[in-house]
C-alpha cells in the first residue's frame, strides 16, 4: 500500500506576524541627503581653503629681494621679515593653515555621520575664530602694501614697489590669496550653519 504524506498548514497567528521586520529597510528621514551633500561640499572647501592659506603663508615668506646696485656700506634689500605686519601675516596664516589641516578629520566625520551635531557646531565656532584672525593678518598686510605701492606724501612715505617690483608683487599675491581663504571661510560658516539650523 501506498503511504501518502499529507502536510498540514497552519496559519501564523497574528502576533507572530507583527514581529517580523521588512527585508528592506527605509530611511527615517529621505530627505537627509542634502545634509551628506554640504559635508562633502565643505570637505572641498576645506581643501581649497588649505591650498590658498598655505600659498600666502610661502608667498608672503619667501619675499625677498635684493637690488642689484649697492654701496660700500649699504646694500638696498626688502624682505617680509623687515616689517613686523608681513611677520604677524605668515604666522596667522600658517596657524590657520594648520587648523584648516587638523579640521579636515572632522569635516569627514560630518559626512560619514551626517545628522551628528557636534563636529558641526564645533566647526563653526573654530571657523569663525580662524576667520577673524586671516581677516586681521590679511587687512593689516594689505595697508601695508597699499603703501609699497602708493606711499604716503603726508609722512614722506615713499613708494618702493617701483625700486622692489619682485618683492611687492609676491606680498601683493599673498594678500589676495588670505583674502580668498576669508572668502572661503564665509561660506564654510555659512554652510555649517545652514547644516545646522536644518537640525
Amino acid at each position: 500500500m501506498k503511504s501518502e504524506s499529507a502536510a498540514i498548514d497552519i496559519p501564523e497567528s497574528s502576533s507572530v506576524a507583527k514581529g517580523k521586520a521588512p527585508l528592506i529597510a527605509v530611511s527615517r528621514n529621505e530627505k537627509g541627503g542634502y545634509r551628506k551633500g554640504i559635508a562633502i561640499f565643505d570637505f572641498i572647501l576645506r581643501l581649497a581653503a588649505i591650498a590658498t592659506a598655505l600659498a600666502a603663508a610661502a608667498a608672503m615668506g619667501t619675499s625677498d629681494e635684493t637690488l642689484p646696485f649697492f654701496t660700500q656700506f649699504f646694500q638696498f634689500q626688502a624682505s617680509y621679515d623687515d616689517l613686523p605686519t608681513f611677520q604677524f601675516f605668515v604666522i596667522a596664516i600658517a596657524i590657520v593653515g594648520g587648523y584648516l589641516v587638523l579640521s579636515l578629520p572632522f569635516s569627514i566625520v560630518a559626512i560619514v555621520r551626517p545628522h551628528a551635531v557636534g563636529p558641526r557646531l564645533l566647526l563653526i565656532i573654530l571657523d569663525a575664530v580662524a576667520l577673524t584672525l586671516n581677516t586681521a593678518a590679511g587687512a593689516a598686510a594689505a595697508a601695508i602694501v597699499y603703501l609699497a605701492h602708493n606711499g604716503n606724501s603726508n609722512t614722506n612715505w615713499l613708494a618702493i614697489c617701483q625700486q622692489y617690483g619682485d618683492f611687492c608683487q609676491k606680498v601683493s599675491g599673498a594678500v589676495v590669496a588670505s583674502f580668498i581663504t576669508v572668502v572661503i571661510f564665509v561660506f564654510l560658516i555659512v554652510l555649517s550653519a545652514f547644516a545646522l539650523r536644518r537640525h
